[in-house]
């Protein structure tokens, strides 16, 4: 689900922060609605919600057309699953791979397409650390997650110079609705983790973190060991 933020402009009382306004993209209404009332709860109201269709550009455009652009765009998409890789029925992941990639690149695209026209803004994107070296245990989900990371990571440098930023967020095993009933791998984490980790990124000039930050020396590890040692592993 993209998520994006536009700081209120109008009015700034002595230290009282300026408020901010979400944006809640996605395909399921009711699942919108609960997260803009979990938002207002939480001090910032008046979230908007938009359905995506077939046509992400049209509701991407009339977003960023109503708020005039914005600060913090989070792509947030992906689904779990054909974890039986060639065994896994083929409808299953072919929508693994349609989601992962094919759906959150159109995305991506879209909203880069209008932060470019603004000069302004970052784009999270939540990716994993799968992408570092797809598991033969994993290799469909795998496989997507590591097509979005690298059409986000080529498009950020193409960009580069439009003051556009693009911060691609890898976490390890994450505890949510989506591994629910999965055994937590090591160094598992939580959704409110990677959100801290992301604020905290978005004060530095980070393009990639991982979460925990551990992760990353694992993996840039594994990316270079041997095959005939990698496959063999019980990962």
């Amino acid at each position: 689900m993209p998520w994006a933020a536009r700081r209120s402009r109008s009015i700034r009382t002595g230290s009282t922060p300026s408020t901010r306004r979400a944006y809640l993209l996605g395909r399921d209404r009711a699942r919108l609605e609960q997260a803009a009332a979990e938002l207002d709860q939480s001090g910032c109201p008046d979230a908007v919600v938009d359905v995506l269709d077939a046509d992400h550009g049209e509701v991407v455009e009339r977003a960023f057309a109503q708020a005039g652009g914005f600060e913090v765009v989070v792509l947030a998409v992906g689904v779990l699953g054909a974890q039986a890789g060639l065994d896994a029925n083929p409808s299953e992941a072919f929508e693994v791979m349609r989601v992962n990639f094919v759906g959150s690149g159109s995305l991506l695209l879209w909203c880069l397409r209008e932060m470019r026209e603004r000069r302004e803004g970052t784009l999270v994107v939540l990716s994993t650390v799968a992408v570092e070296r797809p598991r033969g245990s994993n290799a469909i989900y795998g496989a997507a997650k590591a097509g979005l990371d690298a059409l986000a990571q080529g498009l950020a440098d193409a960009i580069a110079s439009s003051g556009v930023r693009v911060l691609v967020v890898r976490p390890g095993f994450v505890k949510t609705r989506m591994t629910a009933g999965l055994s937590p791998a090591p160094f598992a984490t939580t959704p409110e983790a990677v959100a801290e980790a992301t604020v905290r990124a978005l004060a530095g000039r980070a393009h990639t973190i991982w979460v925990p930050a551990r992760l990353r020396l694992i993996f840039t590890t594994l990316r270079h060991l041997p095959r005939a040692i990698y496959r063999r592993l019980p990962l």
